[in-house]
């Protein structure tokens, strides 16, 4: 006798439902991978810049004092030929000898290509989303990024006429030693998220004076000088925070004028920018003052990862009080925060 056996298909109905299960598994589970991949980021993070805090330590233990920003002479307009930042100082501490021994620091940066334009992973962030080399007009590899900034202070950056910088921890010409950190090392910024590819206004008109803004809608009021625009596309480039061989403010320091992801925003030809803005590259006028609105910046939701002078590290969230977020940009104000 012949059994036969009947093969029971599904029907679309329960096909349906399976694909809806299936669906909200995935809709469970998607923001939960995501979840854990950003916080794997953040402290891949947060490892970079801790091996920058201990890398500048480590510098100030060979010098006795910290590695300056950049390199000006009061009262001249031509750069000086050691123009390179204070990460650059750093090479040889972040297992970067081979490259370090290319650099001359008597001469410009970006008189050496080799160097500017190759990519040192301790000083990007995971997450950044313009991990690319930066190329010129003609498409020539000139500079890479950084997401990793050092402390500049509230708001001035140089005056050429004396000399004089502001409250941060990096400046112009600074030979500082743990002793003029009269804040304490532990209460006092040393670097700072910031976003590759920021766009910028430089070289306004106008002076906007020794007193840090208030509201970031004081950009509105200042023009770029002749031959200076907001540095985005077909205006120039987005190229803020693109050169971490760059000493200048803008491409290798924050300031605490606001607080973390504030965004600053600018009109230019109708588009809406979130910019930094300095209001004279340091360095590069006889008679101009330099202040500097650079905000800094993370990929990382609510907040940025921080370093302080005695390589402590931790994330800062973007909602601190903005008094005591330039409290801990000064070097030397005894603020109690």
């Amino acid at each position: 006798m012949t059994v036969y056996h009947h093969r029971h298909a599904f029907t679309l109905i329960e096909l349906l439902v399976v694909f809806a299960i299936i669906g909200i598994l995935m809709g469970l589970v998607f923001p939960a991978v995501q979840a854990i991949r950003e916080s794997a980021r953040r402290t891949v993070c947060l490892n970079n810049i801790r091996q920058l805090a201990l890398a500048t330590l480590n510098y100030e233990s060979a010098f006795d004092r910290f590695p300056q920003s950049y390199a000006a002479l009061p009262g001249i307009a031509t750069p000086v030929p050691d123009q390179w930042s204070a990460r650059a100082r750093l090479l040889r501490y972040v297992e970067e000898d081979n490259l370090h021994d290319l650099v001359d620091f008597s001469q410009p940066y970006s008189s050496q290509l080799a160097v500017a334009t190759t990519r040192i992973a301790p000083f990007l962030c995971p997450s950044e989303v313009n991990d690319v080399v930066r190329v010129n007009s003609a498409g020539v590899p000139r500079d890479y990024p950084a997401n990793y900034a050092m402390n500049m202070g509230t708001w001035k950056i140089w005056n050429p006429l004396d000399g004089s910088v502001g409250d941060g921890a990096f400046h112009v010409n600074s030979r500082y030693s743990a002793a003029d950190f009269l804040d304490g090392m532990s209460q006092t910024l040393m670097a700072a998220e910031v976003k590759a590819y920021t766009p910028y206004l430089r070289n306004s008109v106008e002076d906007p004076g020794p007193i840090a803004p208030s509201t970031t809608a004081f950009v509105a009021t200042y023009s770029a000088a002749p031959g200076d625009t907001l540095m985005g596309q077909n205006l120039m480039q987005n190229t803020g925070q693109t050169e971490w061989a760059d000493g200048l403010c803008q491409q290798s320091g924050f300031t605490t004028t606001f607080v973390p992801n504030t965004r600053v925003n600018y009109t230019y030809s109708g588009t809406v920018y979130d910019i930094d803005y300095v209001s004279y590259r340091e360095g590069t006028h006889a008679t101009r003052q330099s202040y500097a609105s650079i905000t800094a910046r993370s990929y990382h939701r609510g907040g940025i990862n921080i370093a302080m002078m005695d390589a402590s590290v931790r994330f800062l969230s973007d909602e601190i009080d903005l008094s005591m977020w330039r409290a801990m940009g000064s070097r030397a104000g005894r603020e109690v925060y």
